[in-house]
C-alpha cells in the first residue's frame, strides 16, 4: 500500500509528460504531412549543380 503512495503520483506525473509532448508536437506540426514523407522515399533526389570552374 505504501508503494501506491509513490507510483500513483508518478504515473500521474508521466502521463502529464507524455501528453505536453503530444502537445507540443502538434503545435510544431509534426502531423501536417504524413503521407508526403512515406512517398518521398520512392523519388530520387535531385543531382546537385555543379559550380563552373
Amino acid at each position: 500500500m505504501d508503494s501506491l503512495l509513490l507510483l500513483i503520483p508518478v504515473s500521474l506525473f508521466l502521463g502529464f509528460l507524455g501528453l505536453v509532448g503530444f502537445l507540443w508536437a502538434l503545435r510544431s506540426r509534426q502531423y501536417e504531412d504524413l503521407d508526403g514523407a512515406a512517398a518521398r522515399i520512392l523519388f530520387d533526389d535531385q543531382p546537385d549543380k555543379e559550380t563552373p570552374r
